[in-house]
C-alpha cells in the first residue's frame, strides 16, 4: 500500500499577507507501508481449548509462519518439566532476508503452584511473550510485537500475561513469584 501526501511548502515571506506569493511547489511524500500483524490460525486456538478445557496439556508454543503472515503453534506438548519448556523457548530461531537470529515465541503455560500458608493449589494459564533483546532480528521482532494482541485476544482464559525479554525473566521461580501475588 503507498500513501500519497501533499504538503504545501510555506511561502517565502509569511509575515506579510500583502504581499502576492507564486504557488510554491508541494513536498510529495511516497510511505509504503506493509502490515506487519499476523492473522491468528483456527489450530491455535483449538489447542488452547484443549489445555484450557481438557487439561491434556501443558504448554502450547505459538510462532510466526515462515513468511511472517500468520500465527500457528509450533508444538503443543504434555511435558510437565518447566526446563523442557524453557530450554524450547530459549533455543528458538527466526530468519529474515536470509539471515538468522534468536526467535522470539509466543507460549501458554498452564502454571500451578501452591498458595501461601498451605491453602492449597492452584493452577493459573499464562501467557508468555518472550522476544529476546540481543540476537533478535528486527523485522520478526516488530511482526511478533504487533501481532501479540490478535493472538492474546483469540484465546479466552488467559490468567496472566509475562512480557520476557531476557532469561531470568523466564525462569519459573520469577514468574511464580510474580502470579502467585497477582502481579502479571
Amino acid at each position: 500500500m503507498q500513501i500519497r501526501v501533499h504538503l504545501p511548502l510555506p511561502p517565502i515571506s509569511p509575515y506579510n499577507p500583502l504581499i502576492d506569493f507564486p504557488k510554491q511547489p508541494a513536498l510529495i511524500l511516497n510511505i509504503s507501508l506493509t502490515n506487519p500483524r499476523a492473522t491468528v490460525h483456527p489450530d491455535c486456538i483449538t489447542k488452547f481449548n484443549e489445555l484450557k478445557l481438557g487439561k491434556s496439556l501443558k504448554y502450547i508454543i505459538y510462532k510466526l509462519s515462515d513468511d511472517y503472515k500468520e500465527i500457528v503453534v509450533e508444538e503443543a506438548s504434555t511435558d510437565p518439566e518447566w526446563e523442557n519448556f524453557q530450554q524450547k523457548i530459549l533455543d528458538a530461531k527466526a530468519s529474515a532476508k536470509g539471515k538468522e537470529g534468536r526467535g522470539p515465541r509466543y507460549a501458554v503455560y498452564d502454571f500451578q503452584y501452591e498458595l501461601e500458608g498451605g491453602e492449597g493449589t492452584r493452577n493459573k494459564i499464562v501467557f508468555i511473550s518472550w522476544s529476546p533483546d540481543v540476537g533478535t532480528l528486527v523485522f520478526p521482532r516488530m511482526t511478533y510485537a504487533s501481532s501479540k494482541e490478535a493472538l492474546k485476544n483469540s484465546l479466552n482464559g488467559i490468567g496472566a500475561e509475562v512480557q520476557a525479554n531476557n532469561e531470568d525473566e523466564i525462569e519459573y521461580s520469577t514468574i511464580l513469584k510474580d502470579i502467585s501475588k497477582g502481579k502479571r
